[in-house]
């Protein structure tokens, strides 16, 4: 299943509906919740369709239900159980937990499953709420099997469409890539490319600190805290925005070029908890590139390969400048389970640097599919040699 996220643009009075249906749904999750707990206290058993049986007889005491589409109600109680089952899957892993809380205004999503919604044009039309204006910046390719409807931290207003991940397949290439991510470089591959690591966050982080101070200096219920607080929403969606049209940009491109793509399976939870570097590494956001370089490729008929990064670097000075491209030819001959001689003792050759602002320049031709050869060559600082 894949989510599909489109923008949408509201008249007032529409987003007065929506908020109200919000606080609706709020109030009924907090009401089946009380209804759990004063289960629970008298010694009652309760299940799911107690509760969802129980929505239909809380509309006679708020009357105000009506006015939601019910299947979204019904999503309310799913979303409930949902969060029990998890917790009881944490506590059977022997993690601590504490009881389900009550919602707050941090409620922020309706779930149109299955039905309720259609799309007409630049409309997106919702069950008791009416005609939407969204913007479709690109087709929805498969069956859409449900919509969120969801209000950001920044107050901007977002359609999700869940469709099912239909195959796509792409013309063979014959080729393989081993891949080795880093913080110097987000990666090298074993073709030689090392593209620069973006690092959105640490360019960002300035003006963060700043509007942070501003907000810190607002008073608490005050309407310019209220806006300082959008401003400052609004940078860390920005921000977001910008890693993800990149990480979204070069997984396409390796899908796009290769049949085989070999990656390290790293422990990144795990390599996060090194102070030191845990922002670096939770900003380049490998989990999330491994992520998109799997579904693009399953779509697409491709293989991803995880291999084990132990000792991929072994042996290799830090500052070497071909370690990180020996590391991924390591990966792609581990992946391979290959016997050639080993990659330090090929001839070494000239690294091709790819800028960041490259990939998001040059991303946009491979994401109308093909691969490499149907767009045009891009030449990477004067080198006269093609991403």
């Amino acid at each position: 299943m894949l989510s599909c996220k489109f923008r949408l643009y509201l008249s007032k009075q529409t987003e007065k509906a929506l908020l109200q249906h919000l606080d609706l749904c709020r109030w009924l999750y907090n009401r089946l919740l009380e209804e759990l707990n004063r289960a629970k206290a008298e010694g009652r058993e309760q299940s799911q369709k107690d509760t969802q049986a129980l929505i239909v007889k809380l509309k006679t005491e708020k009357p105000e239900l009506e006015q939601v589409y019910s299947k979204v109600l019904q999503m309310i109680n799913y979303q409930l159980w949902s969060n029990i089952r998890a917790l009881s899957v944490l506590k059977k892993n022997g993690r601590r937990v504490g009881k389900l809380r009550f919602k707050g205004q941090w409620f922020k999503t309706l779930n149109f499953n299955q039905s309720g919604f259609r799309i007409e044009g630049k409309k997106l039309f919702l069950s008791k709420v009416g005609a939407i204006n969204i913007k479709l910046h690109r087709p929805i390719e498969g069956k859409i099997k449900g919509v969120f409807v969801k209000r950001g931290v920044s107050e901007k207003w977002h359609a999700i469409f869940q469709v099912e991940n239909t195959s796509n397949p792409l013309p063979g290439t014959g080729k393989s890539v081993g891949i080795d991510v880093g913080l110097r470089h987000f990666l090298t591959d074993s073709d030689g490319r090392q593209v620069e690591n973006p690092k959105f966050y640490g360019k960002t982080l300035g003006k963060i600190k700043v509007l942070q101070y501003w907000l810190s200096r607002k008073k608490k219920g005050s309407r310019n805290r209220e806006k300082q607080r959008v401003k400052l929403a609004e940078t860390h969606e920005k921000l977001e925005n910008q890693r993800n049209d990149f990480l979204h940009k070069l997984s396409r491109f390796y899908v796009n070029n290769y049949d085989t793509i070999y990656v390290e399976n790293l422990n990144i939870k795990g390599m996060a908890r090194n102070h030191n570097l845990a922002q670096k590494i939770l900003d380049v956001s490998w989990g999330k590139f491994f992520q998109m370089l799997s579904y693009k490729a399953e779509s697409a008929d491709r293989t991803v390969v995880e291999v084990n990064p132990r000792g991929t670097s072994e042996g290799l000075s830090y500052d070497n400048p071909l370690r990180d491209y020996i590391s991924a030819n390591r990966i792609k001959m581990r992946g391979r389970d290959d016997p050639k001689m080993p990659a330090e003792m090929r001839p070494p050759r000239e690294l091709i640097e790819v800028p960041a602002s490259l990939v998001v320049e040059a991303g946009s031709p491979f994401r109308q599919g093909g691969v490499v050869h149907n767009a045009p060559p891009l030449n990477l600082l004067g080198t006269g040699r093609s991403l």
